[in-house]
């Protein structure tokens, strides 16, 4: 399976995740924080230095809930733009 390269636009939300991650861990370590979430310190560096632009899903929870940071507050910070809210499906019950 091949990959598709990422846009411009996927790789600067990774850098501003990075830079977002690195600055809610202020003064506490990297060993620490990936310790606490699970995580490799290699893994946390290199999403924090934006050189994993898409991380996991999973990592990024457990990294945000290790700072006290909720998803909401990183998407918004993130990702300025409103995202649309889904559509019901007709006749399903959501």
């Amino acid at each position: 399976m091949v990959r598709e390269p990422l846009t411009e636009d996927q790789i600067e939300r990774g850098r501003a995740l990075g830079a977002l991650l690195r600055e809610a861990r202020a003064d506490r370590t990297t060993v620490d924080v990936a310790r606490c979430a699970g995580i490799s310190v290699e893994t946390l560096r290199k999403i924090e230095g934006g050189r994993v632009p898409t991380p996991a899903f999973f990592t990024v929870a457990a990294v945000a809930a290790t700072l006290g940071l909720s998803l909401d507050t990183l998407l918004a910070r993130i990702d300025p733009e409103p995202v649309p809210a889904p559509v019901p499906l007709r006749g399903i019950a959501v």
